[in-house]
């Protein structure tokens, strides 16, 4: 995980990078000042059963959106083909698509957790919260990068 120094210790980054006009480094605290949601959660764990929480944070889309995503603004359906992967310090990767979290597709709402069950996540690190899946293989903790990556092209692999 990136981290920076502070008087009161390391504190934990992501880093939003790819195809986008403002790659940022954010900290729990800069997710903080977003307007912050709220997701009560039951997902199943592969090793201890259903679990049940409660996150807070901004919603992923507002967070990517204001880092200007390169789509061509001449197609609507451009942003389609972007994909977002997300990478925690404990090396588990999660893909999701631009339309399952952009308002006029899927519309989920994917959060940049800051909270879990009301502690503080500023030493963890960010966690990506799918309060839609069942499963909670996608939930991914300490949250060290986020990649938005438009070059996806459907057909356009040999065959």
């Amino acid at each position: 995980m990136s981290r920076s120094l502070t008087a009161a210790g390391p504190v934990a980054e992501l880093a939003l990078t790819g195809d986008l006009a403002r790659p940022a480094r954010l900290t729990v605290s800069q997710l903080l000042a977003w307007p912050q949601h709220r997701a009560r959660v039951s997902f199943d764990c592969a090793t201890s059963g259903t679990r049940h929480h409660s996150f807070t944070g901004p919603l992923l889309h507002e967070v990517l959106s204001a880092a200007g995503p390169r789509f061509d603004p001449a197609r609507r359906r451009d942003r389609l083909r972007f994909l977002i992967a997300v990478h925690g310090t404990d090396g588990h990767h999660a893909l999701l698509s631009w339309a399952e979290i952009d308002p006029d597709f899927g519309r989920a709402p994917v959060l940049l957790a800051v909270t879990l069950d009301g502690a503080p996540l500023d030493g963890a690190g960010a966690q990506l919260v799918l309060p839609q899946d069942r499963c909670g293989a996608r939930y991914v903790s300490g949250i060290d990068a986020v990649r938005v990556d438009g070059g996806y092209l459907a057909g356009s692999g040999a065959g």
